[in-house]
């Protein structure tokens, strides 16, 4: 292929084939646990990394990634002290996010810098940050893959799996943080506004797809590979923003899915 020839879009395609990998992995808790609303605001929270690494001269992708964490931490504790009305936890820390990086963002000296992160640059990933994305995605799957059936479990009763002596507190401290890497990653690559998107979507498909939760997760992955490299062949050819493009096409995917589900019924 034509495009596959440029640097560039070798790297835009490997970083974009393992972001679609790991986000399902990530995504069909998160859906699970109803708390779809979290890409969002870690995405919001990583936004003020974004500024405050701008503003300090450091690595934005570094940032995003040390304020991601925080904010991670910051919804599980507050999960805990309200855990009748959890949901809470993610308006609360999503309005901090949202806060926090508009008053940075107004210290940032280079706007340009600071907006290519709301909608991702992913044709202009550097050699360093697609192997920081190869790093983070072979630990969030062999953390995911070693703990498939405690995740599982976690996932449909979290009082039932900790009455059954699963490490409930510990593994979701570690899924929080896995959690907070990918967005913080995937927010220079897809952008901070769409991550929460490739989070859901793809998993909103494999429901209307798949049997059982093994193939809600195998479904979500093969929708969200093709719709990325879909969405990048489109951006090279057309020159459609590919985070925009792959969101949009994997809303679309969710459409047909739905009518095929009910043609089926």
């Amino acid at each position: 292929m034509e495009l596959l020839q440029y640097t560039f879009m070798q790297r835009a395609f490997l970083s974009g084939i393992l972001l679609a990998v790991i986000t399902p992995f990530i995504g069909i808790t998160i859906v699970l646990k109803r708390m779809s609303m979290i890409g969002d605001a870690l995405s919001h929270a990583s936004l003020a990394g974004v500024a405050a690494g701008l503003i300090l001269g450091i690595n934005p992708v570094a940032g995003a990634g040390v304020v991601c964490v925080f904010a991670a931490l910051g919804i599980e504790k507050i999960r805990k002290k309200l855990p009748r009305y959890s949901e809470m936890a993610i308006a609360i820390i999503m309005s901090a996010g949202i806060g926090l990086a508009g008053v940075l963002s107004g210290y940032v000296k280079s706007s340009a810098n600071f907006n290519s992160f709301l909608f991702g640059s992913i044709v202009s990933v550097s050699r360093e940050e697609l192997l920081l994305i190869c790093l983070i995605s072979v630990i969030v799957f062999l953390v995911l893959a070693r703990f498939y059936r405690e995740f599982l479990y976690i996932a449909f009763d979290e009082n039932a799996a900790r009455i059954s002596g699963v490490p409930v507190q510990k593994l979701n401290f570690m899924f929080t943080l896995l959690t907070a890497l990918t967005v913080s990653v995937a927010s220079r690559t897809v952008g901070t506004l769409i991550i929460s998107s490739m989070l859901v979507v793809p998993i909103a498909c494999g429901m209307q797809l798949g049997r059982s939760y093994f193939h809600t997760l195998i479904w979500a992955i093969v929708i969200a590979v093709i719709t990325t490299v879909t969405g990048l062949t489109l951006s090279f050819y057309v020159g459609v923003k590919p985070g925009g493009a792959i969101v949009l096409l994997e809303v679309i995917c969710f459409l047909f899915s739905v009518l095929y589900r009910s043609i089926r019924k």
